[in-house]
């Protein structure tokens, strides 16, 4: 069984503008976030490997329920909220400072 933790800001994807909402090496490349708020995450394919990135940090409210959204169902839970309170399902339901 595969134990994946919540997003670490200090394990960010370098390509990720400054803000709130960060990708972190985690991600699988799924495309989920992407097809969820295709104006925040985009791919970056510039290594071997493919991963997404947060291209532009969300203004509406609208943005942030897709931000929230797109983190919520993210399979790896690579997707943070930065200096946020979040609640992880993977590991058992605990609180983990973001």
């Amino acid at each position: 069984m595969a134990l994946y933790v919540m997003a670490n800001f200090e394990n960010r994807n370098k390509e990720n503008v400054p803000g709130l909402y960060f990708v972190d090496r985690q991600c699988i490349d799924c495309d989920l976030c992407r097809q969820t708020a295709p104006t925040i995450f985009k791919r970056a394919t510039q290594s071997m490997d493919s991963y997404s990135f947060v291209a532009k940090q969300p203004v509406t409210s609208h943005e942030i329920s897709l931000c929230d959204r797109a983190a919520s169902e993210c399979p790896v839970e690579a997707i943070g909220k930065k200096n946020c309170l979040q609640f992880s399902t993977a590991g058992g339901g605990e609180l983990i400072a973001g």
